[in-house]
Parts: structure tokens; C-alpha cells; sequence
């Protein structure tokens, strides 16, 4: 599998848990997710991966964790500006964003540069 598009597969994870971070998918959010995703060059690996993950029932947490392993195993990418946004927008889809949405939103940046940091500092030494 490519890389860029395994990355593009775990933005669906990624959405899939900021979907579900209210406890259950609206329709609205789904909806959101296939109109930002309408003209995007990986919006088939993305939402495949999202309704994969709807099909699973996953775990939200589990995939949370796999999620944040994949991407610091990836490395520093400038395409996590662009979930972190995804993320927004799929929680802006319903009565603006909820505290467990931003508190996902949140976790996602603060996990990412927190494993980035301890890297740089292994290397340091």
C-alpha cells in the first residue's frame, strides 16, 4: 500500500472518532465528510475507511490510538493541518462543536507534537 494513500485511510479512522466522540454518527456528520471530501484526490480511501470502521463498530479509543501510532510512524506531515481541519468541520456539522469534539481536536495536535518532541530529544542524546 502507498503511503500517502494508508495516510489518507487513517484521516477516515480519524474522522470516525471525532464522529463519534458524542457517542453516536449523525447523518449530518456523514454528510459533511462526503461534501469536503467531494473533490479530494484520496476521498475514496478516506470515507471507505470511515464506513469500514462504522461497519466494525471499532472501538473509538483503540482506534484513537492507532491513529496517533500511525502517524507518529509516518512522521512530521503537512497534510495534519488539513485533518485537523477535516476534524472541525465534520464537528461544526452539528450546533457548532461539542467539548468531546474539541477535546479530540485538541488531543490530536497536543499527542502528535508531544511524541514529536520526545523523538527529537531521544536523538538529542
Amino acid at each position: 500500500m502507498r503511503e500517502k494513500e494508508k495516510l489518507y485511510e487513517i484521516l477516515g479512522e480519524l474522522l470516525y472518532v471525532i464522529s463519534m466522540a458524542d457517542g453516536q454518527i449523525q447523518q449530518e456528520e456523514k454528510e459533511a465528510i462526503i461534501s469536503m471530501l467531494a473533490h479530494h484526490p484520496w476521498a475514496t480511501e478516506t470515507i471507505w475507511s470511515f464506513e469500514y470502521e462504522i461497519r466494525k463498530k471499532s472501538d473509538v479509543e483503540n482506534i484513537y490510538k492507532k491513529v496517533i501510532n500511525y502517524c507518529h510512524k509516518h512522521g512530521p506531515s503537512p497534510e495534519y493541518a488539513e485533518f485537523i481541519e477535516a476534524m472541525n468541520q465534520v464537528a461544526n456539522a452539528i450546533n457548532g462543536i461539542e467539548d468531546s469534539e474539541a477535546q479530540v481536536i485538541s488531543s490530536f495536535s497536543k499527542d502528535l507534537i508531544e511524541r514529536f518532541i520526545k523523538d527529537t530529544e531521544k536523538l538529542r542524546k
